[in-house]
């Protein structure tokens, strides 16, 4: 009974931060795992996605820390706008860390992770789906930097089963690609029995 309680409770809590002073902590602290400046929208997509922060704080942060100087947007030639951590965000990450739980800390920086993973898994690999007479096409193509690894082509009857395969394929594609690999390698002509009876 006690457990089932806690359990109800839990659910019910607010795990939202819902002050900027612990966001602002979080944010230096995250950027400074990152190691490196971060487009802003892919910042923005980390940190409004794990369901801690809500716009509005995450608003009333960056524009806090632009302003005081903990980080700075810097423009590319590409047109793309990076937040990067300056010295003094530095310092707040590193000496102020402690004031910000450590499971805000690790929800984010694993969140980072698996972002920053799905982004490259997206630059190697397509995944197209485009409706048949009788179904679904599903193309799958991993992507080299000057040509396809492989472009594959596979039926489904109907669309909700093709996107379970592209869903599939996407969980692990190098998984997939080198099954197909190992498939192709390892197949084997047809043994015919050639025998007089």
């Amino acid at each position: 009974m006690l457990d089932e309680n806690i359990f109800k409770m839990s659910e019910k809590a607010d795990t939202e931060i819902k002050d900027v002073p612990t966001l602002n902590i979080l944010i230096c602290y995250l950027l400074n795992k990152i190691g490196k400046p971060v487009n802003t929208e892919h910042l923005y997509d980390i940190l409004i996605t794990t369901g801690l922060i809500n716009y509005f704080y995450y608003q009333d942060s960056i524009g806090f820390l632009l302003e005081n100087k903990l980080i700075k947007i810097e423009s590319y030639e590409n047109g793309e706008d990076r937040y990067v951590l300056l010295p003094k965000g530095v310092r707040c990450a590193k000496e102020l860390k402690k004031y910000a739980p450590k499971s805000y800390r690790d929800k984010l920086v694993l969140a980072a992770l698996r972002y920053f993973a799905r982004l490259k898994m997206e630059q190697e690999i397509k995944v197209e789906y485009s409706e048949a007479e009788n179904g679904c096409y599903i193309r799958i193509r991993c992507l080299d930097t000057k040509n396809d690894l492989m472009d594959l082509k596979l039926f489904a009857p109907d669309m909700t089963q093709a996107k379970l395969i592209g869903d599939k394929i996407l969980l692990n594609p190098a998984g997939f690609y080198s099954k197909v690999i190992e498939l192709a390698l390892s197949n084997k002509e047809i043994a015919y029995d050639l025998t007089d009876n």
